[in-house]
């Protein structure tokens, strides 16, 4: 148990008062002199390693925890250290300081591995010394890794691939693992990380090449001048790399006078490995790309020119057999991308392995978590990085935005239509760009094109009853009174002043961003913020380019330059962390100026601890296509089990081609269903907006009222409400249980095999299971109805059993919900706005087959009153043995609190379907007053 430091055995190990440092042979730990684990709580144990014989013990910013008392026990046995915490137990090797984990009951979690799965190593950054950091774990074949933040290739399960965690547009680093055994890795660095399988990516030179004549290697590439026609080529070249890696790359390896904004490139021959089985080949591109393995299209993607994108494919390679490869990119405008890298297949002894290699750090450092379930490991994810407390309720309602409007007249008539056409509606963002145009970072609308911001604003809150959100970047111009006053301060990274970069901006003008890692820096931005655009009456914020995009597309060594000097230390080491330093300063500089009402971050990237800042992250400038769709489904799913649960997106996408811009009827039908699909997804995220660019996005721009895409728009939009007490009431379990909104298969069926490979589908909440459309024109869809339990689809309530695949129909009007039989779900009245009126009557759809059980959450809507406990609770609970639903007795009390209420119940049964319709005739009506009330199966209440 805890006590004072005693020396072990010839002084290998001591133990401390929370646990024990073991002094391991450096030359087969990976260069580590020291190992150190602490018991932090019962489930959570550190594990730090360091280069000398003690801990430099940086302090965190991640990490928020208080330490506790926990007993625990430490015993040695053979050439291993056992540490016995009451749910977690983790054995160190005392030769080489390696460190399994197993749950109480000895089951294996995840394990270092025991050889040679450690180094540190010297680095230099800044003239100092750091030291490059790289763990790798072994797992089992029955384990699946998920988490990592947000990532936007269509992968669910990373088990095999490789993930970059830097902060870019679209890209969110959060180096947390969460494993199908239930367990957490809590990756405490901030350096650009490597994770997953970590060996490096090679070059296509790299594998056997021949060109199309069979000439051996390189392939043949050919430089057509007319990107609509790319088989008719101007001139051919022999090329063995494709690698346009970052901004001006084109520049230097596109041959000189090749019209790049109107020619293509096709690279085509046969490839040959050394290597049976899949290969990964990782694409990034900007343009359009298309991929042929064997005549076989495997990719035909495109993404906007300024902001990249990446596939993954695993391409099924014959060792020493040529297989035919084509490559053909359009590229989009003058600053385009493409780089094509691959992997063979991984060694037999590493395919249940998991590895960070981080460039720079003081000491290797990571929490494992277990827990009995993945809500138990997320809950120690928050217990370490902070709650995440709760969003104010209009915030669950719908957000309307694009990229922009251009003044205030265009506001107020947008508020003005979704109130006239009845389109409910809880918030309107004013995008960028809403200061003069050489003005940015000055928070002051351009009185040209707002000549009343303030009476803007009061017409959106009480005339139109709607919140308003408005965008902020770090971003400030040189020569602006603001810049003058941070830089006289010292609080802007100059290295883009002074290489004299402009942006994108009319003539183009050099800015910079302020160093969020300074503590007075991030009080100066808030008391800006607060002055020009708080007090007017601005409910959230919009933080965009967060990452710090300070110049798009670049390198992660051009990104170090770019924050060189940092006030933290040396940029390497602090690279990632820059949206967790910058969403502090806003959280806590509003919640200091006004203590009750609820802050609200909208921020382009986050870290592990975002959410305890009260941040959503958002997708980033995701591109408008049907892959880029279903890539938003896995982005969202494993952002939301890395432990920060509100997560949104651009409905729709935000980059849109010119092909939609036009408006040509065929396009213009893709158009309007895209939207539409998209739109039925996002209805069930955590939290439902609109965005993007030209055409824009408001339900009324896309598509004419009674058309297929505006009906089936308009529906979701009011289901979305009427299901507002079920998706609040998560809310509230996300703060006061650390639940898990929007949920993984893996979550809710860990014992489905399945619930590992399928991440085209999730749960929202308990009891909603959502299978998107992502394809055009699919009018059915196969779906997995998990295993356990049967499931009732939404709309008809018809039953199937689970455990199998189904077709079922996917009309354009209607995306596939079904239903867990075993839930209750709450519907409210109809509403425009959230706070319109109370859920006076709340219609419980009860679907039966198993035990049943909600809890209605309720409090005072934006304060932090819920924090000193002003929140109620009304507990429902269906008995299917008795046939019987509980109507609890109401805990907990708040000012406001509807004292009575009507709950009215629709029983849905195997052989009773009902239809998910809140407005349909109940089977039983019921007054509440607070008190318990029992209503038995198809009968009336007790």
């Amino acid at each position: 148990m805890a006590g004072a430091a005693k020396a072990g055995e010839n002084d290998k190990f001591v133990r401390t008062r929370d646990g024990v440092i073991l002094y391991p042979d450096a030359r087969t730990s990976g260069g580590v002199q020291a190992v150190r684990l602490q018991v932090i709580r019962g489930n959570i144990i550190r594990v730090t390693a360091s280069p000398e014989k003690t801990f430099p013990d940086p302090k965190s910013l991640m990490i928020t925890f208080q330490p506790q008392t926990v007993k625990w026990t430490l015993e040695e046995k053979g050439g291993s250290l056992v540490l016995k915490a009451p749910g977690i137990t983790a054995n160190i090797l005392k030769q080489t300081g390696a460190v399994s984990f197993t749950d109480p009951s000895g089951k294996p979690l995840i394990a270092e591995r025991s050889w040679n799965g450690r180094a540190v190593a010297p680095v230099v950054f800044e003239g100092q010394p750091s030291w490059s950091i790289r763990q790798t774990f072994e797992s089992g074949p029955d384990d699946g890794f998920f988490g990592l933040g947000q990532h936007q290739e269509s992968i669910y399960n990373y088990k095999g691939q490789q993930v970059f965690l830097w902060q870019n547009n679209t890209e969110v680093a959060v180096p947390f693992l969460l494993g199908a055994r239930n367990y957490g890795v809590l990756w405490d660095n901030y350096s650009y990380t490597l994770a997953g399988d970590a060996r490096e990516l090679m070059p296509l030179s790299r594998l056997r090449l021949f060109d199309k004549n069979g000439k051996e290697g390189w392939l043949t590439a050919s430089y057509s001048n007319d990107r609509k026609q790319p088989e008719n080529a101007a001139f051919t070249k022999a090329e063995s790399l494709i690698d346009y890696a970052w901004l001006d790359d084109t520049k230097k390896l596109i041959p000189e006078g090749f019209p790049l904004q109107d020619g293509a490139i096709t690279w085509e021959g046969n490839i040959v490995s050394g290597f049976s089985g899949d290969h990964l080949f990782r694409v990034v591109y900007g343009g359009y790309v298309k991929i042929w393995l064997d005549g076989k299209l495997l990719a035909d993607n495109w993404r906007q020119a300024w902001n990249p994108a990446s596939v993954s494919l695993q391409l099924p390679l014959e060792k020493d057999r040529k297989h035919h490869l084509k490559i053909q990119w359009t590229p989009d405008g003058t600053a385009s991308y493409l780089t094509v890298k691959w992997l063979p297949p991984a060694p037999a002894a590493d395919r249940d392995a998991f590895t960070f290699a981080s460039q720079a750090g003081r000491q290797l450092d990571y929490y494992c978590i277990a827990g009995k379930n993945a809500d138990e490991v997320i809950a120690g994810y928050r217990t370490l990085t902070g709650k995440a407390p709760l969003m104010p309720r209009w915030a669950m309602g719908f957000w309307q935005s694009r990229e922009r409007y251009k003044t205030q007249e265009e506001v107020l008539q947008t508020a003005a239509e979704f109130r006239r056409r009845g389109i409910p509606l809880d918030n309107i963002v004013q995008d960028w760009s809403y200061w003069k145009e050489d003005d940015w970072g000055s928070q002051d609308f351009d009185p040209a094109r707002f000549p009343d911001a303030d009476a803007m604003i009061r017409d959106l809150h009480g005339k139109y009853n709607t919140r308003v959100m408005i965008s902020v970047w770090p971003k400030v111009y040189e020569g602006i009174d603001v810049y003058r006053q941070f830089d006289r301060k010292g609080w802007l990274y100059a290295r883009n002043i002074a290489d004299r970069q402009r942006d994108w901006i009319g003539q183009g003008y050099v800015s910079t961003f302020y160093d969020a890692f300074n503590a007075d820096a991030r009080r100066g931005f808030w008391d800006l913020l607060h002055t020009k655009l708080y007090k007017r009456g601005i409910d959230a914020w919009w933080m965009d380019a967060s990452e710090p995009d300070i110049l798009s597309n670049v390198s992660p060594e051009k990104r170090l330059a770019q924050m060189t000097p940092l006030s933290a230390g040396i940029a390497a080491e602090y690279l990632n962390a820059y949206p967790l330093e910058n969403a502090r300063g806003i959280y806590e500089g509003q919640r200091a100026v006004d203590s009750m009402k609820r802050v609200f971050l909208l921020t382009r990237s986050g870290f592990a601890g975002s959410q305890r800042y009260a941040a959503a992250i958002w997708s980033g400038d995701i591109g408008s296509r049907w892959e880029d769709m279903k890539a938003q489904i896995m982005a969202g799913v494993n952002f939301s089990l890395s432990g920060l649960p509100y997560w949104t997106m651009d409905i729709g996408g935000f980059a849109v081609e010119r092909r939609y811009e036009l408006g040509l009827p065929s396009d213009t039908a893709e158009w309007r269903e895209l939207q539409a699909r998209w739109f039925q997804f996002g209805t069930f995220v955590p939290l439902f907006r609109a965005h993007g660019q030209f055409p824009f996005r408001e339900v009324f721009n896309i598509a004419p009222e009674g058309s297929p895409a505006y009906e089936t728009m308009l529906y979701y939009n009011k289901l979305r409400y009427r299901l507002m007490p079920y998706i609040y009431s998560l809310a509230g379990m996300t703060y006061h249980r650390d639940y898990t909104m929007m949920r993984g298969l893996v979550m809710d069926f860990p014992n489905d095999k399945l619930s590992r490979e399928i991440g085209d589908q999730y749960m929202f909440g308990p009891s909603l299971l959502i299978s998107p459309v992502y394809a055009f024109g699919a009018r059915e869809k196969e779906l997995y109805l998990p295993a356990g339990q049967g499931w009732y689809d939404l709309y008809a309530g018809k039953y199937e059993e689970g455990g199998k695949r189904i077709r079922v129909d996917a009309p354009y009007e209607r995306m596939p919900v079904y239903v867990k039989e075993g839930a209750i779900l709450p519907a409210g009245p109809a509403l425009q706005y959230t706070a319109e009126k109370p859920a006076d009557t709340i219609t419980l759809f009860v679907y039966t087959g198993k035990d049943a059980a909600f809890d209605i959450y309720e409090d005072e809507d934006t304060t932090y009153g819920y924090e000193k406990g002003r929140f109620s609770n009304i507990p429902l609970r269906y008995n299917e043995s008795k046939g019987e639903l509980t109507i609890g007795a109401r805990s907990g009390r708040f000012p406001g609190m509807r004292e009575h209420r009507i709950f009215r119940v629709i029983w849905v049964g195997k052989n009773r379907a009902h239809g998910f319709d809140p407005a349909a005739v109940a089977d039983v009506e019921t007054h509440y007053n607070g008190q318990e009330i029992r209503v038995k199966r198809y009968h009336q209440p007790k």
